[in-house]
């Protein structure tokens, strides 16, 4: 039953891998703007890296959200989101670095 489930999940998200991956990597273009081509050609071939780029952007909107949040939990979820974000954003530009350095001749 549960592997029936996450089959029928990662078949959603196949479906809708074209808005998903559009947001996503629009989110990890934002934020490193000088390697935008690096980022959409290494997320059309990488399911990994388009999951890590995926990831970033949920954590950035999540981080929103709680910005925008009056909850007395406001403060200690965003510094756990903006910490995440941080995070990511080292793996994400650790990747795009280690590809760039296998290109090399």
């Amino acid at each position: 039953m549960l592997a029936m489930m996450g089959q029928r999940i990662r078949a959603a998200r196949t479906r809708q891998r074209g808005y998903a991956m559009h947001y996503a990597v629009q989110a990890v273009i934002a934020r490193f703007p000088d390697r935008g081509h690096a980022i959409e050609e290494l997320a059309q071939t990488d399911e990994e890296f388009l999951s890590l780029c995926e990831d970033f952007a949920e954590a950035e909107a999540a981080l929103a959200r709680w910005e925008r949040s009056s909850s007395s939990v406001k403060e200690a979820r965003c510094t756990e989101y903006r910490d995440m974000v941080r995070e990511l954003a080292v793996e994400i530009e650790a990747e795009l670095d280690r590809r760039k350095g296998s290109e090399l001749p």
